[in-house]
């Protein structure tokens, strides 16, 4: 009551006061001890006000303090941490951030006249750890919203991101709301998958949460279909008959997409991203497509090559060795370009008839003599034939036949000529008309031939 009779009308404010106030400890956590030392007080003063406010309002006021008696009186603001000091200066005990603010003072001297200082209190929170809040951490790519906020119970606590422990991608700072808790991102991209934290801080205390993983679903993109390791996607593969083959089927795409092969058009039992061919037939020539479908975008895609037998576009043919056998002389029809998936053959003496088959070879490579083999005869597995101490009889068309293990039949002949030779004169004859304008054992050549 004696302080509020120096503050009546007739009061003076010495607006021109060198008071200043200074902060010990400068930054102060909660729980701290703090001290608003007073500085440049000058005569003799009667009193002290504080105020914990911007105005000299009754309101503020925090503490009244008679110097000559060192009587404290509480205002409406005190909290009973506070306590002023004989120096004017001001202690709290156990800071709060309640007790950020404005702080001023007011002294009086005998004159009844009156200075004022200022003083500012931050008091800063030992931060708790904030958490990342996803509105989903499984976006499709180009097509969802990412929008993720900084959870925090420090609402003055500045904010900053984290993408993979470096900084945000530029995209993605350009998102960030005014007060840089919140992230949005509209048709997410894949580079921006990965991990996000994000940071609370103040001057004395930062905390970081736990990582959140973000995964982007995109694909799948750039299917084709590889042969060690090289893309054959739309060429055709040629492979030798009865070798191996592995086609691989690679794309871009997360998650690791579904895999349906196809064979002609009709769907194979393979899940797999590769398909094994383990003895290459003519059965198996065609054209393979891979088909991949991701489950999480519901794209597709597909590529295709085609495979060949190597040896199919290689034409069978027939050629005797020697090309002109003589009586007495082996010959070898020898066949070039046989079948490489090659079931059985049979050898004929003119049409391909039961009565006129010399020979056939089974599957197990052995092979039976037919009605006309005359034991001078053998097959090969090459399907060659060998027809040994020829005589002018043999003279004639040879027909092959072959059979596929799928069953394809392929007939092709050869016209044979034997020659004899004319002992009186060392020439060799061709054997005209099957021999049949001869007689057996005739030496001289047919009338109109020069000598």
């Amino acid at each position: 009551q004696a302080l509020t009779s120096y503050m009546g009308p007739s009061t003076f404010v010495n607006v021109g006061a060198e008071i200043s106030i200074t902060l010990e400890p400068a930054q102060p956590t909660e729980g701290d001890n703090i001290t608003l030392v007073v500085h440049g007080l000058s005569g003799e003063l009667l009193a002290y006000n504080w105020y914990a406010g911007p105005t000299l309002s009754v309101s503020y006021l925090l503490a009244s303090y008679i110097v000559s008696t060192g009587d404290e009186t509480p205002g409406p603001v005190y909290t009973g941490r506070e306590a002023v000091r004989p120096d004017g200066s001001l202690d709290i005990q156990g800071v709060l951030p309640g007790h950020s603010g404005t702080y001023i003072l007011q002294t009086f001297n005998r004159q009844f006249q009156t200075e004022v200082g200022y003083g500012h209190v931050q008091v800063y929170e030992i931060l708790a750890q904030p958490t990342v809040l996803a509105n989903s951490t499984a976006l499709v790519e180009r097509r969802d919203t990412l929008r993720l906020t900084c959870s925090s119970p420090s609402p003055t606590a500045e904010v900053r991101w984290f993408f993979n422990g470096g900084a945000l991608p530029v995209a993605l700072r350009l998102g960030l709301s005014p007060d840089g808790r919140t992230i949005s991102r509209h048709g997410i991209r894949r580079e921006e998958a990965g991990t996000y934290q994000c940071e609370v801080w103040n001057p004395v205390s930062v905390s970081r949460s736990k990582p959140v993983n973000l995964t982007v679903y995109f694909g799948p993109e750039r299917v084709a279909i590889l042969q060690d390791s090289t893309t054959r996607t739309g060429c055709t593969i040629k492979v030798d008959f009865n070798t191996s083959l592995t086609l691989w089927c690679v794309s871009r795409s997360c998650p690791e997409p579904e895999y349906v092969w196809a064979f002609n058009g009709q769907a194979l039992r393979n899940g797999q991203d590769h398909l094994n061919i383990s003895s290459m037939t003519a059965a198996q020539e065609g054209m393979y497509t891979c088909i991949v479908k991701n489950t999480k975008t519901l794209l597709s895609g597909s590529a295709s090559v085609v495979v060949k037998l190597s040896a199919a576009a290689v034409a069978m043919m027939i050629v005797p060795v020697p090309t002109k056998p003589m009586e007495g002389q082996d010959v070898t029809l020898t066949v070039q370009g046989y079948p490489k998936d090659l079931l059985v053959y049979a050898w004929y003496r003119g049409p391909a008839s039961e009565p006129n088959r010399l020979l056939s070879q089974l599957p197990s490579g052995t092979w039976i003599a037919g009605p006309a083999h005359t034991g001078r005869e053998v097959g090969f597995p090459n399907c060659s034939l060998l027809v040994q101490k020829l005589n002018l009889t043999d003279t004639g068309r040879y027909t092959l036949k072959t059979v596929t293990l799928q069953g394809k039949t392929e007939t092709l002949d050869v016209e044979l000529q034997v020659t004899r030779e004319y002992a009186g004169r060392r020439k060799a004859w061709p054997l005209l008309d099957g021999g049949r304008g001869f007689q057996k054992e005739s030496l001289l050549p047919p009338s109109g031939w020069g000598t």
